[in-house]
């Protein structure tokens, strides 16, 4: 098994934790110390020896921070993790707070009156943060600090660094070999009037490089640094023990590897002006830089637009892992429909998903702890099974499964709300809502030059018209034997990246009670060029193609709720389902889809 059920946090180690931390700032002289979830690499998901919001609170989630003061410690947590967080951590030691309603510079001066120095560590924010949270508390006396990590100086058995071993990802997926990817950034380099960037996201180094690693569970990234320079060749900073001859040949001669030791003096030595990525970067970077006088320019992570634009070699490699993994989909939910009520756990539930991409033989990690919530667990967006929170499926229960696999040539992402036994009115409509909402992106063509920030609604009208919503976005971009959550693409009122050909986005809007139920929807779709419609006026357009393929539940459709064009998608939907994943199934997985896939 690759998921494991133990809690790892321990909140009730929170307090004493806590205390610990205010001794060492006592000891520095400050006022305030903020924790947050990111490390070093800015990436959602870390290491073990990273995960000090995690340490400190007990809050697991994968987005938030904590601001700790001398007698009050806000945790900072979006709505996806409200409920998560007020269960999760000592409320008696740690305040919950609302964020982003409630602003971190307007939370400080709030609690900070007199004023004092906030101390962070500038490897773990990027300068668009610091100097957000600086122009906030222009005019108050607080002033911010960078300092040595005081977190790791109260945690005394913090793990070590992972020391995972670095593979050459097949040129004959990626479609494009490393030389020619650097040559081409390096000219934009050179175009810019730029003499190197820096590189710092894991995910970039690994799609520059064509290379994947396994310092993080569930992401097949290498952790490390990278300088590209204006003539192609690179830097890479990682543990030299890391690769193998075969790795080492792979990169040539124009990659040269280093010891994480030699990254801040190798930025010392750069010549100017060098590329950062203010929103991905640590400031420490930017320190040593102007400590050595290097000029230095704003600008994207060069690898960033590129890597979001899939190949034809990546698309035609995740639609085949789609594929293969539609099927172990279909075959765990042939098994689910033939156990009663009462009769399985959520744990059982994600056991066996699971043990159905195994069987695949193909299955090299998870893309993701699986996301299997029942009844109130279900409402939680989030949730991840535990032994503690382990909840026996019953009857009138909706289960939210949200799950994904990492294949050597792709990454997915797939969500289905299955009913256990007769949901209610309530939850049918609702779910009927979510469905029409997904529906609409994936018949959606839209003008070139959108963003994610135009498309957002339209996945939430039908909602809407009932007084509901979902407090995530309705998307969010995916790699190819990468990062299950990829920038800079996604579907949300707060992307401005505009939409382009090839770039792999999810589609999944939801529903939430709290304490009621949950409903999400998720397949992946690709951006292509939209295919000319006769009568037009000719404009340039773009569409979604669908890339998973399972069934939807159909006992959870109010069928006539749904307009002709809603119902002639998913009735082709369905077809192609029983095509495309119907011969790659077992005789009673295809009698299930032959029934499950009838036409409404």
């Amino acid at each position: 098994m690759f998921q494991s059920f133990t809690e790892s946090a321990r909140p009730d180690q929170g307090p004493h934790r806590l205390e610990a931390l205010r001794r060492e700032m006592a000891d520095a002289g400050l006022a305030g110390w903020l924790v947050p979830r990111a490390d070093a690499h800015q990436g959602e998901y870390v290491a073990e020896c990273d995960n000090r919001l995690a340490w400190l609170t007990g809050f697991t989630g994968s987005a938030g921070f904590c601001a700790v003061l001398a007698d009050i410690a806000g945790l900072f947590v979006d709505g996806r993790y409200r409920v998560q967080a007020q269960e999760q951590v000592d409320t008696a030691h740690f305040t919950p707070i609302d964020w982003p309603g409630t602003r971190l510079g307007d939370w400080l001066i709030q609690n900070l009156p007199q004023g004092g120095t906030v101390g962070f560590d500038p490897w773990h924010y990027t300068p668009d943060q610091i100097e957000s949270l600086t122009d906030s508390l222009a005019g108050y006396p607080i002033r911010l600090q960078a300092h040595g990590n005081l977190v790791d100086a109260a945690w005394p058995d913090r793990p070590v660094p992972p020391q995972g071993p670095i593979t050459v990802w097949p040129e004959t997926l990626a479609g494009t070999g490393h030389a020619e990817k650097r040559a081409t950034l390096a000219r934009t380099l050179r175009d810019a009037g730029q003499r190197a960037a820096v590189i710092t996201l894991c995910d970039s180094i690994a799609w520059l490089l064509n290379i994947r690693g396994s310092d993080i569970p569930r992401n097949p990234v290498p952790q490390g640094f990278a300088i590209l320079h204006d003539d192609g060749r690179v830097a890479l900073f990682t543990d030299p023990a890391k690769l193998d001859p075969a790795v080492l040949s792979h990169l040539g001669e124009e990659v040269v590897v280093k010891p994480l030791t030699g990254f801040e003096p190798a930025l010392s030595t750069l010549s100017g002006p060098v590329r950062f990525d203010p929103a991905s970067v640590p400031m420490r970077v930017i320190e040593v830089l102007d400590a050595a006088e290097v000029p230095h320019v704003r600008g994207d992570d060069p690898c960033s637009l590129p890597k979001a634009r899939k190949t034809a070699a990546e698309i035609a490699a995740t639609r085949a892992a789609h594929l293969r993994d539609g099927a172990a989909v279909c075959e765990f939910l042939a098994w689910f429909d033939e156990q009663a009520p009462d009769t399985i756990t959520e744990i059982d539930v994600v056991t066996k998903l699971e043990m159905c991409r195994a069987a695949t033989e193909q299955l090299l990690d998870i893309s993701f702890d699986t996301i299997a919530g029942s009844g109130p667990n279900g409402a939680l967006p989030h949730y991840r099974v535990s032994e503690t929170s382990n909840r026996t499926l019953s009857a009138g229960d909706l289960l939210v499964l949200d799950s994904g696999g990492q294949y050597i040539d792709g990454t997915t992402d797939i969500t289905r709300t299955l009913p256990v036994g007769s949901p209610g009115s309530d939850e049918r409509a609702a779910f009927t809502r979510v469905l029409q909402g997904m529906i609409a992106i994936s018949r959606l063509r839209f003008p070139r030059g959108l963003a994610g920030r135009d498309l957002d609604a339209i996945a939430r009208y039908p909602l809407w018209l009932a007084d509901q919503d979902y407090a995530h976005g309705t998307g969010h971009g995916v790699g190819v034997h990468l990062c299950v959550h990829e920038g800079p693409q996604r579907l949300s009122r707060t992307s401005h990246v505009a939409l382009e050909p090839g770039m792999i986005l999810s589609n999944e809007p939801g529903y939430y009670r709290e304490g009621a139920f949950g409903i999400r929807i998720e397949n992946l779709v690709v951006v292509t060029a939209a295919k000319a419609v006769t009568g037009g006026d000719g404009a340039t357009h773009l569409e979604f193609e669908t890339l998973t393929y399972a069934p939807i539940d159909t006992r959870l459709i109010v069928t006539e709720m749904l307009s002709p064009l809603e119902r002639d998608w998913l009735n082709a939907y369905h077809n192609a389902c029983n095509e495309k994943i119907g011969p790659l199934l077992s005789a009673p997985a295809r009698r299930w889809l032959d029934k499950v896939t009838q036409t409404i």
